[in-house]
């Protein structure tokens, strides 16, 4: 499927998704969509109702809480933007950290690119892809530290021109899956997922060289009882073994 249709198939569902909601309504960072469908699933599981839940980036997400979207519970990729909404009076309060993310380097298998840590392995990797996927700086937290890492790696110049951008994460690593491009930056939360990992190998990359991802959740001010039970669950043991099985570390 062309990048362009990709990325209108994903609004349209947001959209749909959002015009739609009804109830409890959580948003959730794309890097968690494998790792929150197993939390949602213990969740209910102790009989809590199902909750809708819309995956997408963590900037869009602000952007929409912002002009008033009926979300109840902001789960982010970030700390910058949940509490963004806090300042701007729209959260209950700061929230709290519930995991820190890995980025890693990711490549299709059959693209015969071979992937290494070593920065000499790392640099033929780029040098030899035609396209290489990150989610929008700007508004995904992984497609930030991708383009750090790159720059205080020294590899910025070699592959700023064969960046292909997704809206969030989780379009920029579907680039990858369908071949769009042969090499991207993920979160090692999606890189884990038996969908990506079983036709793409991938290589964690220095995490010194870009800025800790800390990923922090708020409630959203009116947000109802599940919701908020929701938040509490996300911050216990069983929330926290799921979550270091994707590859996040918990606090």
């Amino acid at each position: 499927m062309p990048i362009r249709l990709l990325s209108i198939f994903a609004s349209l569902l947001l959209f749909a998704n959002l015009t739609f909601a009804q109830g409890t309504t959580i948003a959730v960072a794309a890097n968690m969509k494998d790792a929150f469908g197993e939390i949602a699933a213990a969740f209910k599981a102790t009989g809590k109702p199902e909750m809708r839940v819309v995956y997408g980036s963590s900037g869009n997400f602000t952007t929409q809480i912002m002009n008033g979207a009926p979300f109840n519970l902001f789960i982010a990729a970030d700390e910058h933007f949940p509490l963004e909404l806090y300042k701007n009076g729209k959260a209950i309060n700061e929230g709290a950290v519930y995991a820190i993310g890995r980025l890693v380097l990711i490549a299709k298998t059959s693209s015969g690119i071979t992937l290494s840590d070593s920065k000499a392995e790392i640099t033929k990797a780029i040098a030899k892809a035609n396209k290489i996927a990150i989610a929008k700086p700007e508004l995904a937290p992984y497609g930030k530290a991708a383009v750090e890492y790159l720059k205080a790696e020294g590899l910025w110049d070699l592959a700023k021109d064969k960046l292909i951008y997704g809206d969030n994460i989780g379009v920029s690593t579907t680039y990858v899956v369908s071949g769009a491009a042969n090499l991207g930056f993920t979160a090692l939360s999606l890189a884990k997922s038996p969908e990506v990992s079983k036709e793409n190998h991938f290589i964690l990359v220095d995490s010194k060289l870009y800025q800790p991802i800390a990923q922090r959740m708020v409630l959203i001010k009116g947000a109802p009882q599940e919701a908020q039970d929701l938040y509490q669950f996300m911050q216990g043991s069983q929330a926290k073994s799921i979550l270091r099985k994707y590859g996040f570390t918990t606090p």
